[in-house]
């Protein structure tokens, strides 16, 4: 992966395929390595864009700096000027919602379409071990690495509705297996904030691009009422439900995920 130098921040990036610009944005605790097969198959007839946010997958993870959301959304507003993207189609999951949201809204970078799938963008989100974390950080922190890898593992597993395999598993946690991963993931979680989505919520109405809502039926993270109040915020805005898939459409369902990305662009 290439490297985006960002106010001391090193942002891990990569780049794939022909034809008109795509950005792919991951959310937590993920990385870009969650989109890998959908990029792939996008690779034909895309430029594909992909890239791992601070504090997260290869990019760096040094605990003096922010990892929020409205950083988040400063580094996809700037990064999308070093890739000189004018207008790109942009797919995102999770938080990756908020972040292309805040990056569109507040800091005035244009997409050609916007496909949001199982995102964080409305109150209230965060699970009862995002609260219980961010009232201990220092503590989870702390533990021993075999009781956080255990905790990690149980926790990641809980977003599959059909189950992940080892190599899944292995993939989606291995970031957070250093002792530098350790740290970063209980800051991550100590840094989310729903003031972030406060912020914007109330201009979803402005969304003037086509805006399509996809949703994994069974999503335990993120239940799928928030695909419907979501798409009934933005004008025009499309909804798409992929039954027998939770949190992570991406291996749920990805056959479906990918002709439903396909559909939205």
């Amino acid at each position: 992966m290439e490297i985006f130098e960002w106010r001391g921040r090193a942002v891990a990036w990569e780049r794939m395929g022909t034809g008109p610009p795509m950005v792919l944005c991951h959310g937590t605790p993920w990385s870009s390595r969650l989109w890998a097969e959908l990029a792939r198959g996008l690779a034909a007839e895309f430029t594909v864009h992909l890239y791992d946010m601070p504090g997260y997958g290869e990019s760096s993870k040094h605990p003096e700096h922010a990892v929020d959301l409205g950083t988040q959304g400063e580094v996809l507003a700037d990064l999308l000027d070093h890739w000189g993207l004018d207008r790109p189609r942009v797919v995102a999951h999770d938080y990756g919602g908020a972040v292309s949201l805040r990056a569109h809204l507040l800091h005035g970078r244009g997409y050609r379409s916007l496909t949001l799938v199982d995102v964080v963008a409305l109150r209230p989100w965060g699970s009862e071990f995002f609260r219980l974390v961010k009232e201990h950080a220092d503590v989870f922190a702390r533990q021993p690495p075999v009781v956080h890898r255990g905790a990690l593992e149980a926790y990641i597993r809980t977003a599959s509705h059909r189950g992940l395999t080892g190599e899944q598993l292995a993939t989606l946690t291995a970031p957070w297996l250093t002792t530098a991963g350790q740290r970063a993931f209980y800051r991550q979680i100590a840094e989310a904030d729903e003031r972030f989505t406060d912020e914007i919520e109330p201009r979803y109405a402005e969304l003037d691009l086509p805006v399509t809502v996809i949703w994994g039926a069974e999503d335990t993270w993120i239940p799928v009422d928030r695909a419907r109040r979501l798409a009934s915020l933005i004008p025009g805005a499309r909804t798409e439900i992929i039954t027998g898939a939770g949190h992570l459409v991406q291996y749920d369902a990805p056959a479906e995920l990918a002709l439903a990305v396909r559909r939205s662009l």
